[in-house]
């Protein structure tokens, strides 16, 4: 990514908002009520019944709807989004909504659970991204996890099993592989774009979910395409809770989290993600993995926890 341009006169004399109140309980606990809302998505999704291109466009451009009128009142007390704010956020949104439209079309493949434990290699992806874009150094940590990575993947694909293999249970993994992709492409760009905005939240949201409406959209033939029509007022109303939940308040709350914590200790927050879907799955929609699957999901969130330096951390005196 290229340099942060300086801020101008009228940002750097715009009140620092970053720093929030509590410490880093609330800012913990912050983090932990974005991922709870994260991991209600998929189960949203299904109970929706609603095909996967028109979920993702719809849970979009909902949320801009919520979006748009906070962002105004964000604009109006702490400052207009920069050019280059809104440049990056429409970026950003873009690789949201591929995130979106592949891992809904998982949902429906490998099951609620298992798309959500997917997507989180976007924790790999982004010291990957952070190498290649920012030369940042690749810890060795990094380097083991990533075969620990791809063992996870593969039995929660299923591969190590000859009664799970299928042409449809590979997609879901490809699509929830795709979808981890793009969300940690989104994170990389948020987490640059964060630096030139500094208090800003809502506005570069706003421009994001925008963009990933587009995006959902374009790539929507792909999945069958948007299908609006004989959509219950019921589905509706999850589509509508799916965007309020799994896109304003989890990002909202995790943005304005983090930024009073470490990277480490936010990433480690964050697992509780796919545990918590996993459980939902499983109470919820009566989703049982395998054996095989409930070792690989869990591979997956110990490689996650060990490439963060959340495991075999070294303790200091």
């Amino acid at each position: 990514m290229p340099p942060v341009a300086p801020r101008s006169s009228y940002s750097a004399s715009r009140p620092d908002r970053t720093v929030g109140r509590g410490g880093p309980v609330v800012a913990s606990s912050l983090v932990l009520a974005g991922a709870l809302c994260l991991s209600v998505s998929a189960i949203l999704v299904k109970l929706a019944g609603v095909d996967a291109a028109t979920t993702a466009v719809a849970r979009c451009a909902i949320a801009v709807v919520v979006l748009v009128p906070l962002a105004f009142r964000e604009r109006s007390r702490v400052g207009a989004l920069s050019r280059g704010g809104v440049l990056w956020s429409l970026a950003a949104g873009a690789a949201l909504g591929i995130d979106y439209a592949a891992w809904t079309a998982s949902i429906y493949y490998v099951g609620a659970g298992i798309s959500t434990v997917l997507i989180n290699i976007q924790v790999l992806v982004l010291p990957a991204l952070a190498f290649l874009i920012d030369r940042e150094r690749v810890t060795t940590r990094f380097v083991i996890t990533l075969p620990l990575m791809l063992l996870g993947i593969s039995l929660v694909g299923g591969l190590w099993n000859a009664s799970l293999r299928g042409p449809d249970t590979g997609t879901g993994v490809l699509l929830g592989v795709i979808a981890g992709c793009g969300y940690g492409v989104y994170l990389f760009i948020t987490r640059g774009s964060a630096r030139r905005d500094p208090g800003l939240f809502v506005q570069p949201l706003t421009w994001a979910s925008a963009s990933a409406t587009v995006a959902a959209a374009m790539v929507s033939p792909i999945s069958g395409g948007i299908q609006p029509a004989g959509i219950s007022a019921r589905s509706w109303t999850l589509l509508a809770l799916l965007a309020v939940l799994g896109q304003v308040a989890a990002w909202l709350f995790i943005h304005h989290g983090s930024v009073l914590l470490p990277l480490t200790t936010t990433g480690g927050l964050l697992l509780i993600q796919p545990i918590l879907a996993l459980g939902l799955s499983a109470l919820i929609l009566g989703e049982h993995p395998t054996v095989l699957q409930s070792v690989g999901a869990a591979v997956v969130v110990a490689g996650v926890a060990t490439a963060n330096g959340l495991l075999l951390r070294k303790r200091k005196c």
